[in-house]
């Protein structure tokens, strides 16, 4: 019986303990710093090539993307390497 209320105790401090620190007040202040570089950056999206091959075995292409000098250079590299200038 004794062992019983002994463990008892021992199992609510346990579980009173983390409930202190929950319920105390935090004196300190939290400043937040906004960093407008952070804002800014965006995740740089890939060229999208759609590769069309004629009877004739030519090719074309339709590139699609967000960056207009990527795009120009993914144009330039299936150029040279398709053998097309």
């Amino acid at each position: 019986m004794k062992r019983s209320i002994v463990i008892s105790l021992i199992i609510s401090l346990c579980l009173l303990i983390p409930l202190k620190a929950v319920f105390s007040v935090d004196t300190k202040t939290v400043q937040i710093k906004k960093q407008t570089e952070l804002q800014q950056v965006k995740p740089r999206k890939p060229v999208k090539i759609k590769l069309k091959r004629s009877g004739e075995s030519k090719y074309t292409w339709d590139l699609t993307g967000d960056d207009v000098d990527e795009i120009v250079r993914t144009d330039k590299r299936l150029k040279k390497l398709l053998n097309i200038e």
